[in-house]
């Protein structure tokens, strides 16, 4: 898949960059996204964030949850919800694997960006991603105050 920002086809709504720190990022999926109209307005507007967002198999549906996309102020009084959860549309295959990866590996899915597609389509961009291990900065520390000890042992002996 190649939605990469860089092509001139596609229009990018939304980026995750932070899902990239977080997260081990294994297989990449796009998936279509089912929105109102005010909800396309104001990603076209480019106000809308993922940073939060997740995505998660219910009912044999996938649903994107907590992605922001503000109000459209030029809409009516019944607007959407602006962190509603939002169905994902993926292919039956694609769902199963999301499934079976998720209970037994352990997996989280997470959303990646949100972009139009050259047909002026709303995509989600989502993957299979593993949580990093924390590194302990107790270890450093010791680490690193004993190298400053030993250091300072050294020059004093000399």
């Amino acid at each position: 898949m190649s939605s990469g920002t860089g092509d001139p086809r596609y229009r990018l709504a939304a980026d995750n960059r932070r899902a990239r720190f977080d997260y081990e990022i294994g297989d990449v999926f796009e998936a279509g996204i089912m929105l109102t109209g005010t909800e396309i307005k104001s990603l076209r507007g480019g106000r809308s964030t993922i940073g939060d967002s997740y995505a998660a198999e219910k009912g044999g549906e996938v649903w994107l949850y907590n992605a922001y996309i503000p109000e459209y102020l030029q809409a009516n009084q019944f607007n959407h919800e602006t962190r509603r959860p939002r169905k994902l549309l993926l292919h039956k295959k694609e769902i199963a694997k999301l499934s079976q990866a998720v209970q037994r590996q352990g997996m989280t899915i997470v959303a990646l960006k949100i972009y139009f597609n050259e047909k002026g389509r709303a995509k989600v961009e989502i993957a299979l991603a593993r949580g990093k291990k924390e590194h302990d900065k107790r270890q450093t520390e010791k680490a690193r105050d004993w190298n400053r000890e030993k250091g300072r042992l050294m020059r004093d002996k000399g």
